[in-house]
């Protein structure tokens, strides 16, 4: 293999392989560790670029599209919410739109902060 600048610290395969060490299989291993390392890789490649364009308005929309955030719990849940809220109006089973009002200002709350 061609010797590249990109390299993983010693440290690093060592924690991933140490955070594995339950798996039952090395093959099961070796595909946790690869994968951990792409991502470790695609993070410093993103850093690189974003350091060449400079620190501006595009370095966060650049992060913000290769890198969103996971939905929050409270989004999870309104989500969850949204797919049996006509069941829970249509038979009075708990006042529904209580829920919703709280579970979207949840999710605006944690989208603040």
């Amino acid at each position: 293999m061609a010797d590249h600048p990109v390299k993983v610290p010693p440290e690093l395969v060592r924690q991933w392989i140490d955070s594995n060490i339950e798996e039952h299989t090395e093959r099961l291993l070796v595909h946790n560790v690869a994968n951990r390392a792409a991502q470790w890789g695609a993070d410093q490649e993103l850093e690189a670029c974003c350091e060449w364009v400079g620190y501006s308005t595009g370095v966060r929309q650049l992060r913000t599209a290769r890198r969103p955030k996971p939905p929050s719990l409270a989004e999870q849940a309104l989500e969850q919410y949204e797919q049996v809220e006509d069941i829970l109006l249509n038979h009075d089973v708990i006042p529904a739109g209580c829920i919703r009002t709280a579970l979207t200002r949840l999710a605006e709350l944690e989208a603040q902060q």
